[in-house]
């Protein structure tokens, strides 16, 4: 059930940037808002509802393939969207896009992180599955499982090394590279999820982990927020 509802997530929003792209292609800032909030939207909740299944047996294997598995699919089917603003950050570092489109495109993430938790928390109210009772009992299921220093480095680091990789991976064949950065990102999990998540995207963050940033703003701002945008801004300022 859990990959039905992944699935169809992914369908529908293919049908929407379809829809958008071939209805608004005149209105070039309403059609960026739409296609980015789409896309971050596909991410936000498959990811909210992978979260759900990490205690799948057998652990970690299932949750680490479901992780490469949709991390391709989502590479292959969100092909120009960012769904980071720390991916939005560079082209408006470099002067390749503005500052109102930049900043156009960060809002459309974070409403579509609004609107994933939303709807799967809507979802999850129905108990259509086993991973789903109990899930909105949790409130703030805490990824941060270590200090708040060390939490903060450990995303850092993930944050450069994710953001040198993607660089690097630019000369890469596309049908390729989008195999090689979810490999990058499911090793990554592995090697800290059970310390911070290792979630290196601000929005994605926000979505999942939205009532730990109401309960604890600065420290969870400080690890899920500054440490991936610091990350970026480092690898910009080296390359």
């Amino acid at each position: 059930s859990s990959l039905l509802l992944m699935s169809g997530v992914v369908v529908t929003v293919g049908l929407c940037r379809r829809l958008a792209r071939r209805r608004l292609r005149s209105r070039p800032l309403l059609f960026a808002f739409l296609v980015e909030m789409f896309s971050t939207f596909q991410i936000c909740a498959c990811t909210n509802e992978l979260s759900l299944l990490g205690n799948v047996e057998p652990k970690p294997h299932t949750a680490l393939t479901l992780t490469y598995g949709f991390t391709v699919l989502h590479g292959l089917t969100l092909a120009g969207s960012a769904c980071n603003p720390c991916g939005t950050l560079q082209p408006m570092w470099a002067g390749g896009t503005s500052l109102r489109m930049g900043g156009l495109k960060i809002a459309a993430q974070f409403v579509a992180a609004v609107l994933a938790r939303v709807f799967m928390h809507f979802i999850w109210s129905l108990e259509m599955t086993e991973p789903h009772l109990g899930a909105l009992s949790q409130g703030c299921s805490s990824p941060m499982q270590t200090t708040e220093m060390q939490a903060f480095c450990i995303e850092l680091l993930f944050s450069v090394v994710f953001q040198l990789a993607v660089l690097r991976a630019e000369s890469v064949n596309p049908k390729y590279r989008v195999h090689l950065i979810a490999l990058l990102i499911t090793m990554l999990v592995y090697a800290g999820g059970n310390l911070t998540g290792a979630i290196f995207n601000p929005v994605l963050a926000f979505s999942l982990h939205a009532d730990c940033f109401y309960d604890k703003f600065l420290s969870y701002s400080l690890v899920y927020w500054i440490a991936p945008c610091l990350g970026k801004f480092l690898i910009l300022h080296v390359f």
